[in-house]
């Protein structure tokens, strides 16, 4: 049995506080089915599923903590695991950062599970598989994708009687799509909770329009240019600067969010450490997270047990919210606001941001610029400053020069060196927020963004 209902969860984990000795004792149960298939040069190459439980439990003698996991559940193997989490625990060092354990608290109900997705089957994803593939070979063309979906679980409890739980479903697929010289290239990514949204052939007509449209790329001087960004484009940027948002490396000076003092300034004892309040961004800029949004769904607890609710992070340009930790709020006198996950088991995947759009269609915005280079997607993103947020990253799979409202032809790929905080300042107008890697982001015409070279890479 991969997937436990609550109640059978429930019942397994208090048996395995049963067999606690240690001061406090949490546990915690994750379980998954994950199946999936992948092709190449239009031909499907491997296909699978995999299944697995795994129990995990957290023992702690004052500040001293331990942790042990399992993937047996007979009642000698449940007392094991607890056990040798003991043992664990007697010898690590002690934490001083140590928070007790929550007690009980109640959650929101989040829908996060469809029965079609957790129902597929190996010929659901074939057929899926051959309505990209289909396509590609009609059009000569060169496919190579990869569909997954999954049905899992997690539930945590512990000794001072908090009790989480938490299913979800989920479908993600990507598909590149290159010409037979392999001089064009175009890629599309779909992920839904539900996989009747999935249409794979429709994602891969984009991928091969963009791949035929691409051939022939011609160099462009780098330098700064409006550009528009489709969502796969900004999404890791925007992403990446919402890791970033976190309430102590901004108090200890380690990041953008900190208070910097003016040139020849002392700050006082009591000057704010940290820029909440302040206005940082273009006022259209609104980000926030939110476990009960149907399109993004996400547990509504965090990886300790506090309740996990919606939460404005910035809120028209401005600073509103840190996430931090239990430790850090309790030191610092403000309130515990934790991270809220996109998923990825019992401590947190992706981060979940939600971003304010506009109303403007991709093609709205491409229509109205005199000059610019539209970005499919980019890749190979690595930070450079870490107080600026400053990344370089590569355009792929699509880039294509803007003239008068209308694309005109292919450019070859570039390098980019650029900051979120600089690109959501020079925001010109934009898009209908979509789905991507568990967040909503609008595609995003942006004026100055920064090409430092050229790339050969299609």
């Amino acid at each position: 049995m991969t997937i436990f209902t609550e109640q059978e969860a429930k019942a397994l984990l208090k048996k395995v506080l049963a067999y606690s000795k240690a001061d406090e004792c949490e546990c915690g149960l994750e379980g998954s089915v994950e199946g999936n298939i992948r092709y190449a040069r239009n031909t499907v190459s491997t296909a699978g599923e995999v299944s697995d439980v795994t129990l995990a439990v957290q023992s702690s003698f004052g500040k001293r903590t331990g942790t042990a996991t399992i993937n047996e559940f007979d009642d000698a193997s449940l007392e094991k695991v607890v056990r040798r989490s003991e043992e664990l625990a007697r010898l690590a060092p002690e934490n001083p950062e140590y928070m007790p354990l929550m007690g009980p608290a109640s959650y929101d109900s989040v829908n996060a599970w469809v029965d079609s997705t957790a129902a597929v089957t190996p010929a659901d994803r074939a057929a899926m598989a051959e309505a990209s593939i289909a396509p590609s070979r009609e059009a000569k063309t060169v496919a190579a994708g990869f569909l997954r979906d999954s049905k899992g679980f997690f539930a945590m409890a512990n000794n001072k009687g908090m009790f989480a739980y938490h299913r979800a479903t989920n479908t993600d697929f990507t598909i590149t799509v290159r010409t037979e010289d392999g001089r064009g290239s175009g890629w599309a990514s779909r992920d839904y909770n539900d996989t009747r949204k999935m249409n794979t052939g429709a994602a891969t007509a984009i991928a091969l329009k963009k791949a035929k449209a691409s051939v022939d790329a011609r160099e462009m001087e780098p330098g700064r240019y409006t550009v528009i960004l489709e969502p796969a484009a900004s999404a890791t940027l925007i992403q990446n600067m919402a890791r970033a948002m976190d309430q102590r490396s901004a108090d200890e000076g380690r990041s953008f969010l900190s208070a910097k003092p003016k040139p020849g300034e002392t700050p006082a004892e009591d000057a704010p450490t940290n820029r909440i309040g302040e206005k940082l961004f273009d006022e259209r800029v609104t980000l926030w997270s939110d476990p009960l949004h149907p399109d993004v769904p996400t547990p509504a607890f965090s990886s300790d047990g506090v309740p996990v609710s919606k939460t404005v992070w910035i809120d028209k340009g401005v600073v509103k919210t840190l996430p931090n930790s239990r430790y850090w709020a309790q030191k610092t006198g403000v309130p515990h606001v934790p991270t809220a996950y996109s998923g990825g088991g019992l401590f947190g995947g992706g981060v979940q941001v939600i971003m304010a759009g506009g109303d403007a269609s991709l093609e709205d915005m491409i229509a109205g610029t005199r000059r610019g280079v539209l970005v499919t997607r980019t890749w190979y993103i690595r930070s450079l400053d870490p107080q600026t947020l400053l990344y370089t990253g590569l355009t792929r799979d699509g880039t294509f020069y803007i003239e008068d409202g209308e694309i005109k032809y292919p450019i070859k790929n570039f390098r980019f060196n650029e900051s979120p905080i600089v690109m959501l300042n020079n925001i010109e107008e934009l898009g209908v927020p979509q789905r991507i890697n568990g967040s909503l982001i609008p595609p995003m015409k942006i004026r100055d963004f920064t090409f430092s070279s050229l790339s050969d890479a299609v």
